[in-house]
């Protein structure tokens, strides 16, 4: 769980992430725990080609899971720290992620770089979907 402020609100947002680190043998036991998400955060490792290509696996699978319906969410390129050993290119990240709606983030776990930018707009993407909701609702109550 990592509670994120929205700035320029008095509000925060609780992201509750569920893991399943890419292992086939966790992912049913993610579904499981998934219920019906509200955003996606993908994560891929830079200095691999075989981890990117897996992306559209995934997001395919969260579709599955989702019944087509689209989620806001964030694709992030992992290990920007090693750049001698990267193998995927932002430019061709990028437009990936553009073609799924997801925004994209490169960050280094390891240098604790950019971190936090990608858990910042999943929690702006929620804040507005709450936003949207809440006034949807309000319009359907009389007076």
């Amino acid at each position: 769980m990592k509670c994120v402020n929205i700035p320029e609100t008095n509000d925060s947002v609780e992201l509750y992430i569920i893991d399943s680190a890419g292992k086939q043998t966790l992912v049913e036991a993610c579904e499981k725990m998934w219920g019906e998400p509200s955003l996606l955060c993908l994560v891929f490792d830079l200095t691999s080609e075989q981890s990117f290509a897996n992306c559209s696996h995934w997001i395919e699978r969260v579709h599955a899971h989702c019944h087509g319906l689209h989620l806001p969410g964030v694709l992030v390129g992992n290990k920007s720290d090693l750049s001698a050993r990267r193998e995927v290119q932002a430019s061709v990240a990028q437009e990936w992620a553009q073609s799924q709606g997801l925004e994209y983030h490169e960050t280094s776990a390891k240098e604790r770089e950019n971190c936090d930018a990608p858990l910042l707009s999943l929690a702006r993407a929620f804040h507005s979907l709450y936003q949207e909701r809440r006034e949807t609702i309000q319009n359907l109550s009389p007076g």
